[in-house]
C-alpha cells in the first residue's frame, strides 16, 4: 500500500519562459501540487492557504542577492522552506546555503524525477541535499561545534592568551613581558592550563594546540597593534 505524498503549492521565482513554463506544467502533473512562476522583481503572495514551498531560481537570483531578497519575503512564507534550483556544484551549493536559509539544493543536471521527488520531501519538512552535499555540512558543523566549545573546557580568556603565544614560540619570559605579568605568573598559568588540558609538558601542550585549537586561536600581536593605532 502506498504512502500518500505531502503536497502543497510550489512558488518557482525565475524569469517566465516557454521552458518555464513546461517545467511548471511538469511539476503540477507529476506532484498534484499547484505551482506558480514568480519574476524575481515582484513580490510573492502575502496569503497562502496551507504549505507552501520556494523554488530559487539561482540563474535569476544571484548568491549574493539571496540574503537581500529573503528578507523581502512576505510575513505568510517565512516559514515556507526554500529550495535553489540550478546549481552548478558542490562550492556553489555551499556557497548558497552560506547565504540563504535552504532547506533544499537541486543541481542544474538533476532529473525532473529526482526534483518532484524532492518537492515532496520538503513540503514534509524534510531536508533535499545530495549525500556528498550533507557529509561536507555535517564535517564543516562537527568542526565548527568542536572549535566553538573546546574552550569551555575551563580555560580563562588569560589562557587562551598565553596558549596563543604559547603557539608562536615564545618563552616564559616572552610571554611575560608582551602580557605585562611576572614569569611567576606565566608559570604558574602553565600549570593551570597543562592540567585542563591533560598534558605534561610543553610539546605535549603545542600538539593539543595544533590539533584543536589552531583555526581559531586569537592574534595577540595583531590585536595589540590595533589598539596601538
Amino acid at each position: 500500500m502506498s504512502q500518500e505524498k505531502t503536497t502543497g503549492t510550489v512558488y518557482i521565482v525565475t524569469e517566465k519562459s516557454p521552458q518555464v513554463q513546461l517545467f511548471a506544467e511538469y511539476l503540477k502533473e507529476h506532484t498534484g501540487c499547484p505551482v506558480h512562476t514568480y519574476s524575481p522583481n515582484l513580490p510573492l503572495p502575502t496569503s497562502v492557504e496551507g504549505r507552501a514551498l520556494i523554488l530559487i531560481d539561482i540563474d535569476h537570483i544571484g548568491v549574493e542577492a539571496l540574503p537581500e531578497w529573503q528578507e523581502q519575503l512576505p510575513e505568510a512564507l517565512t516559514k515556507a522552506p526554500l529550495a535553489a534550483i540550478n546549481i552548478r556544484d558542490m562550492d556553489h551549493a555551499l556557497e548558497a546555503l552560506s547565504s540563504a536559509q535552504l532547506k533544499g539544493v537541486f543541481y542544474r543536471n538533476e532529473s525532473l524525477e529526482v526534483i518532484c521527488k524532492g518537492i515532496h520531501a520538503l513540503l514534509d519538512g524534510e531536508l533535499w541535499m545530495s549525500r556528498d552535499l550533507m557529509a561536507r555540512l555535517i564535517l564543516f558543523y562537527r568542526k565548527y561545534q568542536s572549535n566553538a566549545f573546546r574552550p569551555a573546557c575551563g580555560l580563562t580568556n588569560r589562557e587562551m592568551e598565553i596558549i596563543s603565544l604559547l603557539s608562536n614560540g615564545s618563552s616564559n619570559q616572552q610571554i611575560a613581558e608582551k602580557l605585562f605579568v611576572s614569569e611567576h605568573t606565566v608559570k604558574s598559568h602553565l600549570y593551570n592550563i597543562f592540567r585542563k588540558i591533560n598534558v605534561h609538558n610543553r610539546i605535549q601542550a603545542l600538539n593539543w594546540i595544533h590539533q584543536n585549537l589552531g583555526p581559531i586561536l586569537p592574534n595577540i600581536e595583531a590585536e595589540r597593534s590595533t589598539k596601538n593605532h
